[in-house]
């Protein structure tokens, strides 16, 4: 882009200005950063849902974990299309970890009606689990029919029937 500045401002000294440091910075790869957008995702959704035995990076091919340690400006191969069945049904297994965990947080939670949802969460207010869940599922190439057909076996399990049917 072309930045037009005034005569006055031409003869100025000082530091280079932040948009001229901006526009001299390399573009990123925006499926790379995406990438690692899913990973964090999942680190968070491990650690707060308490999930136990899950290892993140056996959740990528090797492609996608290669992908991780390079620089956001370089144009790396990420996963295609055809995925490892293997991977993918750690992936469904994890998906479906997250939306049993969630039902169980927000049964147990429900339960005891001193303690709000803000208090298990709070910084989440509004945090829909199982709706992350799902979306995250477009992203690793699991069916969300899957997902929401385990939340709402989920609900209904927990007696939440009044849920299970929205």
């Amino acid at each position: 882009p072309v930045l037009d500045t005034e005569d006055a401002w031409v003869s100025v000294e000082g530091p280079v200005s932040i948009v001229e440091l901006a526009l001299e910075q390399k573009r990123i790869h925006y499926p790379l950063v995406e990438h690692q957008f899913v990973l964090c995702t999942i680190l968070y959704a491990i650690m707060r849902l308490s999930l136990k035995g899950v290892k993140p990076l056996s959740l990528f091919d090797s492609k996608g974990k290669n992908a991780f340690f390079k620089d956001l400006t370089s144009i790396q191969l990420l996963p295609s299309g055809d995925m490892d069945p293997d991977v993918l049904s750690i992936r469904q297994q994890f998906l479906l970890k997250v939306v049993s965990a969630a039902v169980q947080t927000l049964c147990s939670s429900q339960k005891d009606r001193e303690a709000s949802e803000e208090e298990y969460f709070p910084f989440e207010k509004g945090k829909n689990w199982p709706t992350l869940a799902a979306d995250l599922a477009q992203y690793l190439q699991i069916s969300e029919d899957l997902v929401r057909r385990h939340y709402v076996c989920e609900l209904y399990s927990y007696g939440m029937d009044n849920l299970g049917e929205e």
